[in-house]
């Protein structure tokens, strides 16, 4: 018996076009640092305790709505094949934070900043943009949704600990050159309370509210994606002002964002694939395998940008390297969806034919 073809799932106008949107907030920060001093003295003067307000405020509310919308109740449901959750585990605590610390090695060896920016992305598991990837390519939405959840509550766990592992023991253990900058480990953990902890506990907080007094259907419908955009306008203003703050290097920038996409990009590749490679392998269905796999190959840029701006500061190295992310995960991922459709067609479709 024949089915019916799924109607094509499509990304929203603004997400479809955010690498465009970045380039735009990164050519305004460029602007602000020729022909607007002053604003750019602002935001340089705009601290207490040694913690720029403004982007402390954009950095926490950016993280509010993706972490408003995971439902922690479906963790149990993505239990369904324990073998499954196992190898996304490893798969995004383990192996996925060595490929990177690898590959920022491989390409920095001699830029202790960049290697630093690209190990924060490699440990920040995404919680967002992957339900999104994931609808996209026709995924199992339920264990998405659960993986995520666990991500999330790994990343208030671990991601301290992991940062400061990779970041200022592990290089130093293996004999390669010491990524530490004399940051200590209350320096990452501090910012990742902050940036991490507080928007997570807003978001707990304005999700059982809106279900308290109206409803998950209209919660969960309604008022989170009506709340979405918050986060890229915070991600936008973040990034106009670091490069409004970068303007003794913006002759550099072209050239670095593209040293940065090499390792980021082959990094998404092979993360799909493995993840892909071994949900056949273990024989897991097309819709668990695709979320599993966008699961592996997604991070969280928000938190990595917010974790190098509360640690090494706005105008560095290493928040740069987190902005150039969002550059390069959004084509390339669209890419991937229309890939993972192909591939089910030459794995799964055959074997139900057959």
């Amino acid at each position: 018996m024949d089915q019916k073809p799924l109607p094509e799932k499509r990304l929203s106008f603004i997400d479809r076009f955010l690498t465009l949107w970045i380039f735009i907030a990164m050519g305004i920060g460029m602007a602000l640092a020729t022909w607007s001093p002053g604003s750019v003295e602002w935001i340089r003067r705009s601290e207490f305790g040694g913690t720029n307000v403004p982007i402390a405020i954009g950095l926490i509310f950016m993280m509010v709505p993706p972490l408003a919308k995971v439902n922690f109740l479906r963790i149990p449901k993505a239990f369904g094949r324990t073998d499954l959750i196992f190898y996304s585990l490893v798969l995004n605590w383990i192996v996925g934070p060595l490929l990177m610390f690898g590959l920022a090695f491989l390409f920095f060896p001699d830029n202790p900043e960049y290697r630093v920016g690209l190990i924060l992305i490699g440990i920040a598991r995404c919680i967002a943009m992957v339900l999104v990837w994931n609808d996209l390519a026709e995924g199992d939405r339920e264990v998405a949704a659960g993986l995520v959840a666990l991500n999330s509550i790994f990343q208030l766990l671990l991601y301290g600990s992991l940062a400061y592992f990779f970041v200022g023991i592990l290089p130093g253990t293996l004999g390669l050159p010491n990524s530490f900058l004399e940051i200590r480990y209350w320096d990452i953990a501090s910012s990742v309370l902050i940036y991490l902890g507080i928007p997570f506990l807003l978001g707990w907080g304005i999700r059982n509210v809106g279900i308290r007094v109206k409803g998950e259907e209209w919660t969960t419908n309604r008022f989170l994606p009506a709340i979405s955009p918050i986060t890229l306008i915070f991600l936008l203003l973040t990034i106009v002002f670091i490069f409004s703050l970068k303007g003794d290097s913006l002759l550099n920038i072209p050239f670095d964002v593209l040293k940065i996409s090499v390792p980021l990009l082959i990094y998404f590749v092979i993360m799909f694939f493995l993840s892909f490679g071994l949900g056949i392998l273990v024989k897991a269905d097309y819709p668990r395998n695709i979320a599993v796999s966008f699961t592996a190959a997604g991070n969280n840029f928000e938190l990595a940008i917010a974790v190098a701006i509360g640690t090494f500061g706005l105008a560095s190295g290493q928040a740069f390297v987190g902005i150039v992310g969002p550059l390069v995960e959004i084509p390339v991922l669209v890419l991937l969806v229309e890939i993972a459709k192909k591939l089910r067609n030459q794995f799964y479709l055959k074997e139900k034919a057959i």
